[in-house]
């Protein structure tokens, strides 16, 4: 994530999510004490960075806070350890000309992207990969997909049908993942592979669920229910992606607003994030 940064010489730096202290430790070594700011949610983890860089004898300010809301100050550029659901906050301590470097929530993108005079910014989808958890506000992530699916992992019933495509490990699928996020934002997958037997779920904090099933590469049965069919939108991007040899979301480009959506395109295609 710093390699993507462009850091350089004077340039003032915030790293959200400070976690071992083991990135802060490089980008002191690279830019100095005096310009480095590292970010986290949690206490334990920003006072224990704080000793372990001191162990070095590194001194960067570690601040206990949470990166949905406005950061300690303003940076020349901003390299974010979690998974970002909005960038309003991230954008906004950005001087212009700025540089961002983030994940999303519940994507495996890196998205770049440099600040402009209107508040805004440009970039792109990086051609790499990264995966961290997703940021928090307060001690603990609130209820969520993992509760739907602690409800639905073995629900019976809901309409059945035959899917198209061999059981998928969707969140090994990156870039698979990312676009299931985009076209159904705060989807939930799990996966669990029993010797030769595969069972993928998707669920939603709106109540959709979907269970599929197969022995290796049989097409699996499905079981779905809910205001929406997850199964068939998973499978709208396997045909895609099969058609079309690949999917759009890697190398695209990024608009991001001030209040922090990303606006992805990449040919004729596009999505909104955020």
């Amino acid at each position: 994530m710093l390699r993507h940064a462009h850091v350089y010489d004077g340039a003032d730096l915030a790293m959200i999510g400070a976690g071992s202290g083991a990135s802060t430790a490089l980008a002191v070594h690279r830019l100095g004490e005096k310009h480095v700011t590292a970010v986290d949610v949690d206490p334990y983890l920003a006072e224990a960075a704080t000793t372990r860089l001191a162990s070095l004898g590194m001194s960067p300010q570690v601040v206990t806070g949470d990166a949905t809301k406005p950061l300690p100050g303003d940076f020349d550029r901003v390299v974010s350890l979690v998974a970002l659901p909005n960038l309003a906050s991230a954008l906004a301590a950005l001087r212009p000309g700025g540089r961002l470097v983030t994940t999303l929530a519940r994507m495996n993108v890196i998205v770049t992207a440099t600040k402009g005079p209107d508040g805004g910014a440009q970039g792109v989808v990086e051609w790499d990969r990264a995966g961290f958890m997703s940021t928090r506000s307060g001690e603990d992530y609130p209820p969520g997909v993992g509760d739907v699916f602690a409800a639905v992992r073995d629900r019976e019933g809901g309409e059945a049908s035959k899917g198209r495509y061999p059981v998928l490990n969707v969140a090994e699928a990156w870039d698979v993942r990312a676009m299931l996020e985009l076209s159904v934002p705060g989807i939930g997958t799990y996966y669990e592979e029993r010797g030769e037997q595969r069972t993928a779920w998707l669920v939603h904090t709106d109540g959709s669920w979907a269970r599929a099933s197969a022995t290796w590469i049989d097409p699996p049965t499905v079981h779905q229910d809910g205001p929406r069919r997850l199964w068939n939108a998973l499978e709208r991007i396997r045909h895609r992606l099969n058609a079309e040899g690949g999917l759009p979301i890697y190398g695209s480009h990024v608009h991001i607003t001030p209040d922090g959506l990303c606006h992805f395109s990449r040919g004729t295609w596009s999505a909104t994030y955020g």
